[in-house]
């Protein structure tokens, strides 16, 4: 039987989309860094102790890691669109209850709520993916996953500004508006997408993924605290690893697991979210030492005596250079590639830390190397989801890129766990104060350093461009992946898409659309009209064909485990090719 698709082609989504979901991920950002200004007074404000004022931190570090992966896996079976307009109001909510009270109870359960808003980087990464079209995607990703660094860059000096002259509840009621600003603006410009995984959700996995986390999270937040050989932090490790171990196996038998692991050991998958909690570690570092080296007075002989706005306004081009360069991400990785650029980013990144190991003296020298980081970690941050895209099916994008993200939490709790310890080892006690002296800025650099070094090495085992005349994978591009994965397996749909006159039409859409009216994959014509498509499962399929200039056609065919020939003339109204 011939059946017919409304499939929507990508182009006509809103020109607003991507500047929409770069808001979100920026107001997610916001939400992070909103306490940084206040952190050394916290105790104060809570009254409580120092080493309790901190959950106020930890909390949301946590919640936001076992949130990350469990949202994008909701969102790619009940919509990407649903779980970001959910995950925000989650944030608002939080947001609130922390501007409602003073509580360190209510503040850490305010906390915990707005944790759960970082779901919104891998969820936009997915909308973007599904929506937009080929020569869109790749810098509309790079701005989403460089989004996190941009806002927390942006929100530094907005903060310092607000605690410094308001009550500091006011950073919550700021952080709520800019929560709902974002949500009103999802619901009229964001169309949900029409991309569902199959199965259902793995709650198992979720609450075993959840609790592995939380026992290996919690000791590197609160190692410093325990003492890193203490029975506590080691035993919770041990937890971890069982946990974890425990959990592996049980997704490994699952149909439908929550984190495809075998998708996972990919070397593409697997290197880049190793690499990715390297560029964590090196993220973090900088926002740790620059302020605290420039707010430190200047009779301690190092330090730069700035205010807390000054010093925000100096790190604040951290986050402007990352957002400049997402577009230079997308001309160099539509030319060589996303792991090209990736290597690119972390070898400017470690120039950023060479250089500013002799660059602390000055406040203008704080400036020269925010940019340069911002430029090197906006390079590597934008290359982690098209690395991630180019190596999974469309129907797993939400979950290996909420991995992905968890990958790079993980390496800023691990970053600001490891800093805080060598921080606070090599301080001066001065009047019963601890300083943070030059010598424990320095090391840091070096740590920030070394993780760039094993980041490198990491980025260079993944898999590089194919160098044959086919059409080269481009790794922002759904269609390119989806050629790729048929021309490895063998076994899908395969033929060409003529025109009237019997010539090939380059760059014509090709959908596969299975029995429920749903995408099941799309692919791009080739220069001389040829098409391939993967299939997920044995069935019936149907493949449509369209391209400017052409009436649409629908072709019905039915996959039986073998690649099958079906050549699509754009003349005709339609035809059925039997099985």
């Amino acid at each position: 039987m011939t059946q017919t698709t409304t499939d929507r082609p990508a182009g006509r989504a809103s020109g607003a989309l991507v500047p929409v979901l770069a808001f979100a991920g920026i107001v997610v950002a916001v939400m992070q860094t909103l306490l940084v200004p206040v952190i050394k007074d916290l105790p104060q404000l809570l009254d409580t102790a120092p080493s309790n004022a901190t959950w106020v931190l930890t909390s949301t570090l946590l919640s936001g890691a076992v949130a990350t992966p469990i949202m994008g896996r909701l969102g790619d079976l009940y919509g990407k669109r649903r779980m970001l307009i959910l995950s925000l109001a989650v944030m608002v909510v939080g947001a609130l209850v922390s501007a409602l009270t003073s509580d360190l109870l209510l503040m850490i359960i305010g906390r915990t709520l707005q944790g759960f808003a970082m779901g919104a980087i891998p969820l936009g990464i997915g909308l973007m993916r599904d929506m937009l079209p080929r020569e869109k995607l790749g810098s509309a990703m790079a701005l989403m996953s460089s989004s996190i660094g941009v806002g927390g860059g942006l929100a530094l000096p907005a903060a310092a500004l607000v605690a410094q002259h308001s009550d500091w509840h006011a950073l919550f009621y700021g952080a709520a508006g800019l929560g709902v600003l974002a949500i009103a603006l999802t619901l009229l410009v964001v169309p949900e997408s029409p991309m569902r995984a199959e199965g259902s959700f793995d709650l198992p996995g979720a609450i075993g993924l959840s609790t592995g986390l939380v026992l290996f999270l919690l000791p590197i937040t609160k190692g410093s605290d325990w003492g890193w050989a203490s029975g506590t932090t080691l035993g919770l490790f041990g937890a971890s690893a069982v946990v974890l171990v425990l959990w592996g196996v049980m997704e490994l038998r699952l149909k439908a697991p929550l984190v495809d692991l075998r998708t996972t050991a990919r070397p593409a998958v697997l290197f880049t979210n190793l690499a990715s909690i390297m560029v964590g570690v090196s993220f973090y570092v900088v926002s740790l030492v620059l302020p605290q080296l420039l707010q430190l007075p200047k009779s301690t002989g190092y330090g730069l005596g700035q205010s807390m706005v000054v010093a925000g306004l100096l790190v604040a081009p951290l986050g402007l250079t990352m957002m400049v360069t997402a577009p230079v991400y997308a001309r160099l990785s539509a030319k060589y590639g996303p792991k090209v650029t990736l290597i690119l980013g972390l070898l400017i990144i470690a120039i950023g830390y060479g250089a500013g190991l002799g660059l602390m003296s000055a406040a203008w020298q704080s400036l020269v190397i925010s940019v340069l980081l911002g430029a090197g970690i906006g390079l590597a941050y934008s290359s982690l989801p098209a690395l991630i895209v180019g190596a999974v099916p469309a129907s797993e994008t939400g979950a290996a890129n909420g991995l992905n993200t968890l990958m790079r939490s993980i390496g800023t709790s691990v970053s600001s766990a490891v800093i805080g310890m060598v921080l606070a080892n090599t301080a001066n006690n001065v009047g019963g104060v601890e300083i943070p002296t030059m010598h424990g800025f320095r090391l840091s650099f070096l740590i920030a350093t070394g993780a760039v070094a094993v980041g490198l090495l990491l980025a260079l085992f993944l898999p590089g461009r194919r160098p044959s005349g086919k059409p080269q994978l481009r790794a922002s591009s759904e269609e390119d992946a989806a050629l790729e994965r048929a021309e490895r397996v063998l076994r899908g749909f395969r033929g060409r898409v003529l025109a009237a006159d019997g010539a090939p039409v380059a760059r014509a859409t090709v959908t596969l659309i299975d029995r429920r009216g749903r995408r099941a994959g799309a692919t791009l014509s080739a220069e001389d009209g040829s098409y391939a498509l993967a299939v997920p499962a044995q069935g019936s399929y149907v493949v449509a064909a369209r391209a400017a200039g052409h009436g649409p056609l629908a072709s019905s065919a039915t996959h039986a485990g073998d690649e099958r020939p079906v050549d699509l003339d754009l003349s005709l109204p339609g035809e059925t090719v039997s099985a």
